[in-house]
C-alpha cells in the first residue's frame, strides 16, 4: 500500500485529496459516521479516513464487519491514511511506500484544540443520552497528554519505527506541499512511479491557511525541548535529512519527557533510535 501518515492536522487529507485526483486508488470516506455533521469544517473536502487508520494488522484486515481481506499483492496502489501509531502497529507485507508529512508542533497544538472544540460544540446539540454516549467515546479517545507532547511521542515514534524496519519514506511538510505542489507532486510520482502531478496539483486550493507560529503557545516542555522539535520539523521542511547527532539529541530528550510524563508514556520507549531509512530524495 501507499501510506500517508503524520499526525492529525499534519496535512494527511490534503494529501489523500490529491492522490485521488492523481488516479491512484483510494481507501476510505470523505467523512466517516456523523463527521460531516460535527467536525465538517475541520476538513470541508472530506478527511478519507477508514477503520486502517489504526494500523493495517489482523485487527482491521479482515474488515470486522464484513470480511473483507486486503490482500498485500493486490494493494500495491492504494492509497490509505494511517496515523503514526497505525503505521507502528501495520504489518510490514503492506507497506510498499509511506508518505509523511509534518506541520510545526506550535500549528498542531492550536489545530488540534480547534478540532477538540469543533467536538465538543456538537456535542452539546446532541440529546442527553447521545451526548453521553458521545463524551464517553471521547474520554477514552482522547489523550491525557499535552498536544505539543503527543506531538513529539507520535514524531519519535515514527523515526524509530522506519529506522528499524527500514521501509520507503518520503518525509515532507503540509508548507512545502502548499509553496510548490506540482514540483511535490511530481518527487513523489516519480518515486511512486505512477500519478499525474498536474491533476494532483490543481485540488490544492491556493487560498487555504498558511502556517503562522508566530503567535506563542505555552508549553510544559523545557525550551531546549521546545528548540529540538523546532529543528525537527525544520530539517523535514527543508529535506535536509536526520545526522546522527540529531538522533542522540531525539534520544536524550525522548528519555527526559517518559520520566517526566511516566509510564505510561514509557511504553512508547522499547529502544533508542538508529539513523533513519533511506528517503525519497
Amino acid at each position: 500500500m501507499i501510506i500517508v501518515t503524520g499526525t492529525k492536522r499534519s496535512g494527511t487529507s490534503m494529501w489523500m485529496q490529491c492522490l485521488g485526483q492523481a488516479g491512484l486508488r483510494v481507501i476510505g470516506e470523505a467523512f466517516m459516521g456523523k463527521w460531516g455533521e460535527s467536525i465538517r469544517q475541520a476538513n470541508p473536502r472530506g478527511f478519507y479516513e477508514s477503520k486502517l487508520r489504526q494500523g493495517v494488522f489482523y485487527a482491521t484486515n479482515p474488515n470486522p464487519k464484513t470480511g473483507q481481506y486486503l490482500r498485500p499483492e493486490e494493494t500495491t496502489q492504494h492509497a490509505v491514511k494511517v496515523f503514526i501509531p497505525g503505521l507502528a502497529r501495520t504489518d510490514i507485507a503492506f507497506i510498499n511506500h509511506v508518505i509523511a508529512t509534518m506541520r510545526p508542533w506550535q500549528v498542531y497544538t492550536r489545530s488540534i484544540q480547534k478540532l477538540y472544540a469543533m467536538e465538543d460544540a456538537h456535542h452539546l446539540t446532541l440529546d442527553d443520552a447521545a451526548r453521553k454516549k458521545a463524551q464517553a467515546a471521547v474520554r477514552r479517545s482522547r489523550p491525557r497528554i499535552p498536544p505539543e507532547v503527543e506531538w513529539w511521542l507520535e514524531h519519535y515514534d515514527l523515526i524509530r519505527d522506519v529506522s528499524t524496519r527500514r521501509y520507503p519514506i518520503h518525509f515532507t511538510s503540509y508548507e512545502r506541499m502548499l509553496n510548490d505542489p506540482e514540483k511535490e507532486f511530481h518527487t513523489v510520482f516519480r518515486w511512486l512511479g505512477t500519478g499525474d502531478a498536474k491533476a494532483a496539483a490543481s485540488c490544492v486550493d491556493p487560498e487555504l491557511h498558511r502556517s503562522n507560529t508566530s503567535d506563542e503557545v505555552r508549553s510544559s516542555l523545557p525550551p531546549e525541548t521546545l528548540a529540538l522539535m523546532d529543528e525537527l520539523y525544520d530539517r523535514i521542511h527543508r529535506q535536509a535529512g536526520l545526522n546522527e547527532a540529531l538522533i542522540g539529541e531525539l534520544n536524550r530528550h525522548q528519555a527526559q519527557i517518559v520520566e517526566q510524563y511516566g509510564a505510561p508514556s514509557r511504553e512508547r520507549m522499547r529502544e533508542d533510535l538508529e539513523p533513519p531509512a533511506e528517503t525519497a530524495d
